[in-house]
């Protein structure tokens, strides 16, 4: 069973950028896909970014599309999600999560969650 753990949230101004990380230990073959997902205070966790190990294709959110990119380093079994020019609504705790569902969107399509890290994007 992949373990997924993510780190690099903190405390930013709007317009700043950051760059969040996640190790995917133990995966294997079958888990193609590692998505970004975020809840805010309040509201439903919600899709952010996907990217497949082999191939390295990607999808995002319209919320984020052009600001948000998702990126994987194989050899590290690394995830990351550099987000630039962050505004207030940006503001949640950003979950890393992998799924065996090669065009998984879906919170459902993803097995293995990490335990979140805050992002907070002050105005």
């Amino acid at each position: 069973q992949v373990q997924v753990v993510e780190s690099g949230g903190g405390l930013v101004q709007a317009g700043d950028s950051l760059r969040l990380s996640c190790v995917a230990s133990g995966r294997t073959f079958n888990d193609r896909v590692m998505g970004w997902f975020r809840q805010a205070p309040g509201k439903e966790r919600e899709f952010v970014a996907r990217i497949n190990w082999i191939g390295g294709s990607t999808y995002y959110a319209d919320s984020v599309k052009g600001r948000f990119t998702i990126s994987r380093d194989n050899a590290l079994n690394m995830i990351y999600l550099q987000m630039n020019n962050l505004k207030p609504e940006d503001t949640a705790v950003y979950y890393c999560a992998a799924s065996r569902t090669v065009l998984a969107s879906r919170e459902s399509d993803f097995t293995a969650w990490g335990r979140g890290t805050q992002v907070t994007v002050s105005s």
